[in-house]
Parts: C-alpha cells; structure tokens; sequence
C-alpha cells in the first residue's frame, strides 16, 4: 500500500523498463519471505542514527508477536534486495537471528525508492532537524521542486522548509553536535548569523562547554558583532540654555541625515573647554 503522500509525488505509477515483467506476473501486494542476509540497507535512507535501545526494544515486541508488517523491497538483481521501508525492523530482525523476513516486492526505480524514503521518515518525525533538512533537500533535488512547492506537497508552511535547510549551510561539526543532540535547532539556527567559520566553531565549543541556554548564545553572538561598548552621549547637565539646544540641534540635524539612508558614524566627547562631534559619512562607491 502506497504512502499516502506517494501520489503527490508520482509514486502511484509503475516505472518503465525493458526488463519489468508482464502485469500477469507483477503483484505488487503479495508478501513473500525473502533471505535476510540478501537484503541491503536503502542507499537513500535519510536517518543516520539508529537507537540501538529501541531497536532491541522492536526486536523484543517482533519476538513475542511475530512481524504484523512486512518491510519493503525493491529486486537489485536475481539474488540481491535494496530496502525501500522498514530498515528497524530489519535490523531488528538481524538481531534475532531469523533467517528470512516477510516482504512485499515493489518495481521502483531509483527516484521512486529514495522517495519512498525519505517520506516515509519523515512522516514519523523521528529525524533529527538535520536529517529532516537532508531529506527536504533531496526531495527537491529529486523532483525539480521549489520550497513552496514541496511545502505545498507535504502541507507544512514554506518558511519551515526553508529554515531547516538553511541548517546545511552551517560547519559540519555543527550539523553533527545538532544531531548528537548538544545542541538544539534554536542553538543552531543562532550560529547562522556568525559568518565566520572559524567564529562559529568557537562558539559551538562556548555553548557546548558552558551549557549556554538559547537567550545566552544569542547575547554571546550579538557581542562579537558589536565588540566595542558605545560610548554614552554627553548627557549636558550644568550647561547654559543656548549650549544645550545648540547640541539637541546638531543631533536632531544628525538624525534627519540618517532617516535619509546615510550611515553616518558619530562619536560626541565631553571635554573641560568644549564639547566635540566628530562625523563620518561614508564615501558614494561607484
């Protein structure tokens, strides 16, 4: 039985191919038991981590009450399987030491088996944020998606889409601390606004080694883009009454400039003679 996501994404058709058998010979429903030991894990399988604590756990409940679901199989060659669905199952039935496991045959073609997949994980919102990541990003690979329309396809919002593969562009030591769970998406989705490579690393080691809550990383970031300290205005007490509004002039003047669009730098001083305003104003590039 199809995915119910399957037909959104072309999965009801059945590929062509020379060598496909005939519609009398092709049962796509039918289980059979195939030889453990031919089976090989799916190439396109979006999940890198495997709790080997619950994988005990299904093995213990497929001992005691037998596999109530085939996995699912595509034929490699006359002897070898590939795993389109199912790989705990498999894994947990390895342990156990079975020889043959119950599984439905299906005709896909490499397309069709990655997503298989990759739906089918991500429908069980087990992936870490990373793996999930990855498996988007593979779907529009796959079908010449955009992120609007794969949103559309799995009915999530296209911002969630486009937050999670944001995380891919993040230093692989990142991705793999989000994923040993170190840190969280929030902790990660921080660091994007650290350019430097180098930087983020540094800052990874800080929340790691610090414990740094969410709020404490962004605080931490938002200081090293704003290292130096700004400098308090003059606050002109104990001035005479043209001084100060011959300061609030120059300032309110000041800002005008800005509400332009200008990226004026002002720094004011407060010294025993005089106040000073130095400006800077940006030269026009060409």
């Amino acid at each position: 039985m199809l995915h119910p996501f399957g037909r959104l994404f072309g999965l009801g058709d059945k590929p062509e191919s020379e060598n496909q058998s005939s519609e009398e010979d092709y049962n796509p429903d039918e289980v059979v038991q195939v030889p453990v030991d031919r089976v090989q894990p799916n190439r396109y399988q979006p999940r890198a981590i495997f709790n080997n604590e619950k994988i005990s756990e299904l093995a213990q409940t497929i001992h005691t009450h037998g596999m109530i679901q085939p996995i699912v199989l595509r034929r490699l060659n006359d002897e070898e399987y590939e795993l389109i669905a199912g790989e705990r199952r498999w894994r947990a039935v390895q342990s156990l030491g079975w020889e043959t496991i119950p599984a439905i045959i299906r005709d896909m073609n490499d397309s069709q088996t990655a997503s298989v997949a990759l739906i089918e994980n991500l429908q069980r919102e087990e992936l870490t944020v990373i793996e999930e990541a990855l498996a988007y990003a593979k779907l529009i690979e796959l079908h010449d998606l955009t992120q609007e329309a794969l949103a559309q396809r799995l009915g999530k919002s296209q911002s969630t889409i486009a937050n999670k593969i944001r995380l891919l562009k993040l230093p692989e030591s990142v991705q793999q601390a989000v994923m040993d769970k170190k840190i969280t998406e929030r902790h990660a989705r921080a660091l994007i606004a650290v350019k430097d490579p180098e930087l983020q690393e540094k800052v990874l080691d800080e929340i790691i080694e610090k414990h740094l809550n969410v709020k404490q990383t962004e605080e931490r970031i938002a200081k090293l883009s704003d290292p130096k300290p700004k400098k308090k205005k003059p606050t002109l007490k104990g001035v005479n009454k043209d001084m100060r509004i011959a300061m609030n002039t120059i300032r309110q003047s000041l800002n005008m400039v800005t509400d332009t669009g200008i990226d004026l730098e002002t720094d004011e001083e407060d010294h025993d003679e005089y106040y000073q305003i130095t400006i800077k104003i940006p030269k026009k590039r060409s």
